[in-house]
């Protein structure tokens, strides 16, 4: 059973990405709705894997992602964003995200993405 955070502002999107993690593969640790909400979570409770959003207030999801892998190198960041814009999802995966996944996503897409994440 993997450890999960969920990073989104939009209440609507953690509640989905929740109600995906039914599965028993993944329990939910954390939800937060910023970045830096999602550092002080991370810091308590140690996820393996967290789905991130990119745009958000107080600090963004790249800034967020760059800080996690500060904190932990072998967290698993998968973003879930609705950009898209390239450019920004190759970012996040320099800056230490394992996974890219665009909104509007199925439960199906997010469960295999993060399924992906798990296999390395």
């Amino acid at each position: 059973m993997l450890s999960l955070m969920i990073v989104d502002d939009s209440n609507i999107i953690r509640r989905k990405i929740e109600r995906c993690n039914d599965s028993d593969q993944f329990t939910v640790v954390a939800s937060a709705a910023n970045g830096l909400q999602a550092l002080e979570l991370f810091k308590q409770t140690r996820p393996q894997l967290v789905t991130m959003d990119l745009t958000m207030p107080e600090m963004d999801g790249i800034a967020c992602i760059q800080q996690l892998v500060a904190v932990d190198p072998a967290v698993r960041i998968l973003v879930i964003s609705a950009l898209s814009d390239k450019a920004t999802g190759i970012d996040a995966l320099k800056k230490g995200a394992r996974g890219f996944l665009c909104k509007p996503f199925t439960e199906e897409q997010l469960l295999d993405a993060l399924t992906e994440l798990t296999q390395d």
